[in-house]
Formats: C-alpha cells, structure tokens, sequence
C-alpha cells in the first residue's frame, strides 16, 4: 500500500478554520501506519460530540458547527476519514473497502481514543460508516442524530442518478471536489471555501478514496459490504437509546431515508425529530449553527 500525505502548507489560512490539528496513527491492515487527523475542541473532561463528515468532504465541513457546540460546554471531536482532508491516503482505489472504513475508524475512536457517552452526528457516508460504529459497540453511544444518510443493503434497486455519479466517479479524467460539493449545496460557497475543499488534494492521485467511495455503497445484495449492513440493521433494529432525524428539504439524493429508521430504531419513538429548511445535501455548510444547534439541544433534552 503506498500512502499519500497532503503537505501541510495546503491548510494555511483556511477561511473561518482556525483550529489546531490532532493526529494519531493506526494500522492499515497490511502492515502499514496510517495517520488520522482530528479535531478536539471544547472540554475534554465533558463526553464527545461526534461529528463524522462525508464524500467528498472532510472535516472543514464542521467549522460553523462547531463553536456552537463548544460553547455550549461539549467537546467536539471531528476525524477525517482516511482519504480525506489531513489523514493519510492510500493511493489505489482498491486500497478502499467499506469494512476497511469502519475498521480504521473503530480503531481510532475506541481503540486510540476510547470515546464514550458519545453524540453522534453523521451525514452522507459520516452515516453510513458512524452507524455501523454503533452497531459494533452501541454501549459507547448515548445519542445518536443523522441527517442525509441511510445505512443501504442493496434490496431495491439504486436510482439511475446515483448510479451515473458511481460511474462519474470512477471514470471522469477531471474531480473537481470543491466544485461537487458547491453543486450539494443551497448556498454559493465563495471561491475561498471552494477551494479550501479541494485543497487535501493536490492532484489527481490523492483522490483515489474520494473517487472510490461512491462504489463502495451496497447496490446489490450481493455486493460485499451489504451483510454487513444487514447485521448492523439487527442491532439499530434493538437501539433504544435517543435517535434523531435531521435531515434537510432540499437533498434529492435521500429524500425519504429518513424513513426506516423511523420504522425500525426503537430509539427514534418520540423523539423531536425536524427538517432543516432550506439545507441542501451539504446541510452542514448551508445551515451549520441552526443543526448545531438541533444538536445541543437534543443532548440537553435527553441527557
């Protein structure tokens, strides 16, 4: 496995980001160490808001949220995925897998970090890789809030939309990673922001993780990843713990997957669950201390 590392001088004077980097390392599975970038802000002695961001984002995605979670008395923890943002990047796209995902972060919050009493918030892949972490140990979990995001098993057939980005992705000779998340959203995002999404990747070879992701979403029930999403769903199906939704009006793309986890997590009877008006998929950049917000509150509500 060969491994890419952003230089660091790419995340110089990033708008609105003034928070100091926290690294840690992990085994890639094959021998390698990989270094995970976080942030921790807020208290450390208070448990951990967990925020996990998606394809092809990173953890930028979270600088409008987090103060207000912050001053809300709440330490805030925010990993980029591997592939993305400050941490390491394989440089092949087979070098990714959905299970290989979930493990490297398993590894660096509970086994580098040893969170707990946490709140979760995960959106787009943020979800689909944080749900199966509390799957895998849901006693470490107090809460948990998603928007815009499922947990798929591939029964029921992919949208032919979703299914032309899967293609894009893998395919297209050009990525443009600020200019896809841009398109996500409501809001303009300025040329400044634009490019502060782009900058984890310095050139082509450093996307191959954001390229890859798309694929790595179970279509079939034969793909590789779907028992385990499966299995995950036997255990979301026992979660009793709060869950709320919070997902936006404006997000073609999981319109509607709020739904079985209405249907099917215990957790979610009764809860206050709302819709952030006017957010598109990025809900995060479009309506990031209004979401804070939903979340604080939430935690206040239910602790």
């Amino acid at each position: 496995m060969k491994v890419l590392r952003t230089p660091d001088d790419r995340f110089v004077d990033l708008p609105d980001f003034d928070f100091e980097p926290n690294y840690l390392e992990i085994d890639s599975g094959e021998g390698e160490t990989l270094r995970v970038h976080y942030l921790d802000e807020g208290p450390t002695e208070a448990p951990a808001v967990l925020l996990m961001h998606g394809e092809p984002s990173w953890c930028f995605l979270y600088r409008h949220m987090i103060p207000v979670l912050v001053e809300a008395g709440h330490r805030v923890i925010a990993p980029d995925l591997i592939g993305f943002g400050r941490s390491d990047k394989p440089s092949e796209k087979s070098d990714y897998t959905y299970a290989r995902h979930v493990e490297w972060m398993r590894l660096a919050l509970f086994e580098r970090l040893d969170l707990n009493g946490i709140t979760l918030f995960g959106q787009d892949w943020g979800g689909l890789i944080g749900l199966r972490l509390v799957a895998a140990a849901p006693e470490r979990f107090a809460r948990v809030v998603i928007g815009n995001t499922g947990l798929p098993t591939g029964h029921g057939p992919a949208s032919d939309a979703f299914l032309k980005w899967q293609e894009f992705s893998r395919t297209s000779p050009h990525f443009p990673i600020g200019a896809i998340i841009n398109g996500g959203c409501t809001s303009d995002l300025s040329a400044e922001v634009i490019a502060a999404y782009d900058a984890p990747f310095p050139d082509d070879s450093y996307t191959a993780g954001a390229r890859i992701f798309p694929s790595l979403v179970p279509t079939s029930p034969d793909d590789p990843a779907s028992g385990d999403n499966s299995a995950a769903w036997e255990v979301l199906s026992t979660f009793d713990r709060p869950f709320l939704l919070a997902f936006s009006d404006s997000d073609p793309i999981t319109r509607g997957g709020d739904a079985p986890f209405l249907a099917k997590v215990p957790g979610a009877a009764g809860q206050p669950h709302t819709t952030i008006v006017g957010g598109g998929h990025f809900l995060q950049e479009d309506r990031g201390p209004e979401l804070a917000a939903v979340i604080s509150d939430f935690i206040e509500a239910t602790r």
